[in-house]
């Protein structure tokens, strides 16, 4: 089985991956060394992708590796397109997915709406000594001022697909994968990652 190592350590991102992904070998990064921080400092996902995946690529030392990067968020009409690039940090620094939820919900009901057109964003990047590749994958759907159910992870109970009325949080995982942005992205991965 190929060896496909995650420049993330984020445990919703690694499951996710990995179930979408079940003819690789994946690998979180910070299984092999030792977490360092990468400033993830470029103005779109899919630069942010890349300067994961090149700095975990560089760090491993190993030239045979395939490295794997995501960055992803949700994007808010109501509040210009954020928080975009900054959705894992949106609540602060070492802010967690509740801080990050509770001030997204808050930032809706300050601009006295109860709801707002979103769409979360994948941009995924892949890195081997060959080759760089990015692909992109796009979920639309409303912003809700109020989180609904326990499964997902990050604004996941607060978004509800387009054409649906339960929350990412309520619905079922197969929907879910089926609908998630992560696995459009993926989907145009897989058929990169295959012809390395």
């Amino acid at each position: 089985m190929k060896k496909l190592i995650l420049a993330t350590s984020n445990k919703g991102k690694v499951k996710e991956i990995k179930a979408l992904l079940p003819e690789y070998e994946v690998i979180p990064y910070t299984d092999l060394i030792t977490p360092f921080e990468i400033v993830e400092d470029a103005p779109t996902f899919k630069e942010n992708a890349l300067i994961k995946a090149r700095a975990v690529y560089q760090a491993l030392g190993n030239k045979k590796a395939t490295v794997l990067a995501d960055d992803s968020g949700i994007s808010v009409d109501v509040l210009g397109g954020a928080p975009g690039i900054f959705s894992a940090r949106y609540g602060g620094e070492n802010a967690d997915d509740k801080k990050n939820l509770s001030k997204l919900i808050e930032a809706i009901k300050a601009e006295g709406v109860t709801s707002s057109p979103a769409h979360y964003t994948a941009a995924i990047a892949i890195v081997t000594e060959a080759k760089e590749r990015t692909v992109h994958g796009w979920m639309h759907g409303i912003a809700l001022t109020e989180a609904r159910g326990n499964g997902g992870f990050g604004y996941d109970p607060m978004f509800t697909p387009l054409g649906y009325d339960k929350t990412l949080g309520e619905l079922d995982d197969a929907i879910k994968k089926e609908l998630s942005h992560r696995s459009k992205a993926l989907y145009l991965a897989k058929k990169i990652l295959k012809s390395l």
